[in-house]
């Protein structure tokens, strides 16, 4: 296996929002990253927009990236109590494609902003002085917090700061490129399971 491909949802519907926010994914595996390059491992971040899109995308480089270890990366969009796929066959409902693993389906659970209120310190640096960091819902599983309560607590938490309120594009391209990958993997049990598979396919 000499490539890593992963198909992820989100960057929105222009060239410059993928790019920021494959750069920013970029830097969230960024150690793995390294790890792979030590090891002639290539790495493929493919920013797909919506999640059908990523669908599709990840259907088709299965067949046209056979070697590669390709992945699956979208927003469970609610709480997840079944294995991945099942989780999307059931939501989407997406049927899970032929030669697709149970490791190749991964997800964040249950939106990206989930990921990034699992390092309030970091939001903290990044949004600076009122910043309310009392309006974070309290949760230590970031993955019980609802889908229709993440973003609102981010626009709230930062609409008096000198940044302005959060903008899924612009304000979470840069902060996970800063977050701490051991937080959130220590707060959110998918994005544990999705590091583990990287890991893995590493050793």
């Amino acid at each position: 296996m000499k490539e890593i491909r992963l198909y992820i949802e989100g960057g929105g519907d222009t060239r410059y929002g993928k790019e920021r926010l494959r750069i920013g994914f970029g830097k969230f595996f960024g150690e793995l990253v390294e790890r792979g390059r030590s090891r002639n491992i290539r790495w493929t971040f493919v920013m797909c927009g919506p999640r059908d899109a990523a669908f599709k995308g990840f259907k088709q480089a299965l067949k046209d990236y056979p070697s590669a270890f390709n992945i699956l990366l979208v927003d469970s969009e609610g709480p997840v109590n079944k294995m991945p796929w099942a989780h999307l066959a059931t939501r989407d409902p997406w049927p899970r494609p032929k030669g697709a693993t149970d490791d190749s389906c991964q997800l964040m659970v249950q939106t990206v902003e989930a990921w990034l209120m699992a390092d309030p310190g970091t939001l903290q640096q990044y949004y600076g002085r009122n910043f309310a960091v009392g309006r974070l819902p309290k949760a230590t599983n970031v993955e019980t917090i609802p889908k229709a309560a993440l973003e609102p607590a981010l626009v709230n938490a930062t609409k008096a700061t000198q940044k302005g309120e959060y903008h899924k594009i612009h304000h979470c391209s840069d902060l996970l490129g800063k977050v701490d990958p051991a937080r959130v993997r220590d707060r959110a049990p998918h994005c544990e399971r999705l590091f583990t598979v990287l890991e893995k396919l590493l050793a």
